[in-house]
């Protein structure tokens, strides 16, 4: 009876744990329904079937990602409701902060930056500033603070070692404050072809505003060769992460065909082939 019982309890914690399953870890929550992740919300389109990826990858953790129950509202980061609510299939389950920091480009920055730090990659943890200059999460976890002049940046230490989830948050908020899709845009690598896009690229359009949305899963048909995408995006104000709708095609929604033409239509951005750029 021990032992049935001792089974029992760790299939209930496998099925509520999705990261004990996969060896991915969320570090911003800490429990949720293997159900809600991404990949068990949203089906591929008939005679379709997800792209392989490689295990540990980013493509594989954003697959797995957890969502909200549902579709509930897109919340900005003062806990009022954003205006348009007609834009998201579902909301990522991750927080948007207290402040008008997690924005388009932030947000891509705070899933790329989870992921790194999840995986204990910190060396890989670096963003731009939209001065140029390079901000290292392991600089900012050995004590050096930024000090803004202008346009010039200098790093001073300032505060005492500190690798915890707790401090690489507020490393990530100060990137969200000096770097935007102008910097972020100048950083990432242009991927020559369309045919080339991989889960975790960017369509990104740098500039004052600018946006940038991420790409977050793909399928393919085994028969036809087509390919199609999920997009997830933050947007003005702040607000929380979600999983966009496609608006020109209601048959394959929330899934976007990779031979889109030359415009790629989201809910409240339009991007051309040649915005898609790589880490």
């Amino acid at each position: 009876m021990k032992r049935f019982v001792t089974h029992l309890l760790i299939i209930l914690l496998l099925g509520c744990c999705a990261s004990v399953v996969l060896g991915v870890s969320y570090k911003w929550i800490e429990r949720y329904e293997q159900a809600d992740e991404l990949l068990n919300r949203i089906p591929v389109p008939a005679g379709y079937e997800r792209v392989a990826v490689q295990q540990a990858s980013f493509g594989e953790w954003l697959r797995h990602i957890p969502l909200k129950k549902g579709t509930p509202p897109v919340y900005l980061y003062n806990g009022q409701k954003k205006y348009n609510q007609d834009a998201h299939f579902a909301v990522v389950a991750i927080d948007v902060g207290k402040d008008n920091l997690q924005q388009c480009a932030d947000a891509v920055i705070r899933l790329r930056a989870e992921y790194l730090y999840s995986t204990g990659n910190h060396n890989a943890i670096a963003f731009d500033f939209t001065s140029g200059d390079e901000a290292r999460f392991v600089q900012w976890a050995e004590g050096y603070r930024p000090r803004v002049t202008g346009n010039r940046v200098s790093w001073v230490q300032k505060a005492n070692r500190d690798y915890s989830y707790q401090n690489f948050r507020r490393y990530l908020n100060t990137v969200f404050m000096y770097a935007g899709t102008y910097s972020l845009s100048r950083e990432l690598h242009r991927v020559s072809s369309i045919n080339e896009l991989n889960i975790g690229d960017v369509f990104i359009q740098g500039g004052f505003p600018g946006h940038a949305v991420l790409v977050v899963d793909m399928a393919i048909n085994r028969q036809s060769g087509k390919k199609v995408f999920l997009l997830a995006q933050s947007y003005m104000p702040a607000q929380e992460i979600h999983i966009l709708k496609n608006p020109g095609n209601a048959e394959l929604n929330p899934w976007y065909e990779l031979d889109f033409g030359e415009q790629l239509n989201t809910p409240e951005w339009t991007f051309s082939r040649t915005h898609l750029k790589r880490w």
